[in-house]
């Protein structure tokens, strides 16, 4: 079971929730729409911030966003010029969808506490050294060693592709502690990412077993 459904899916309501919390049945498909655009514009923005999640909220006339990024200084810059001008870009886009029945944007910043214990940031950080061609085998080996030290209870990563130039697709993969992905109530952070390499993309997985009321 572990390997046919996200382990994200899996759990919410249970350890995890909604990355998106409202309800429009009238225009559902433009809303969700809207929300993965909203996404790619902060994800790549912020790219440098380290953005590791993109809460939206919506009620009738409002449009909360918050943010978890490893780096909150370099969003909000200096006296808060970095965050208003973020406010501008969103508050464009929101116009250009909507006119002048826009949402009233609010903007949250919120800090990762632990870099390290966020499967987003792990695979973002493990695709990057994939691109800037550092060993594989050594990439996992020390990733797996970072989240263990920073508290983790197991971690699991799985890479997927032309590893290292190679003419077949292989998977390699790389397990330290306990990841049990079928038992609901643990808490089970999961993330995918595509690493772009000369040779084609590298599917990079990673599932990371955290301690009962830990970072987030």
């Amino acid at each position: 079971m572990g390997q046919k459904i996200n382990p994200t899916l899996l759990r919410l309501q249970v350890t995890d929730t909604w990355r998106s919390r409202w309800f429009d049945d009238k225009k559902y498909k433009d809303v969700v729409l809207e929300d993965y655009h909203l996404r790619n514009i902060l994800f790549k923005k912020l790219e440098k911030a380290g953005v590791a999640s993109v809460e939206i909220e919506r009620s009738i006339n409002s449009l909360q966003i918050i943010l978890s990024v490893s780096k909150p200084g370099m969003v909000i810059g200096r006296s808060g010029a970095g965050i208003e001008e973020l406010k501008k870009t969103l508050n464009a886009f929101l116009k250009k969808q909507h006119g002048k029945q826009a949402p009233k944007l609010e903007l949250r910043v919120e800090p990762v506490k632990e870099p390290n214990l966020d499967a987003y940031l792990v695979a973002k950080n493990i695709a990057d050294m994939l691109v800037r061609r550092l060993p594989y085998k050594r990439v996992l080996v020390q990733i797996s060693d970072r989240v263990m030290s920073s508290g983790a209870k197991g971690v699991r990563i799985v890479l997927s592709g032309r590893i290292a130039g190679a003419e077949i697709h292989r998977t390699e993969k790389i397990q330290v502690g306990t990841v049990p992905l079928s038992t609901i109530r643990e808490d089970i952070e999961y993330a995918s990412v595509p690493a772009l390499t000369t040779k084609g993309y590298i599917g990079v997985k990673v599932w990371i077993h955290k301690v009962e009321g830990g970072n987030k």
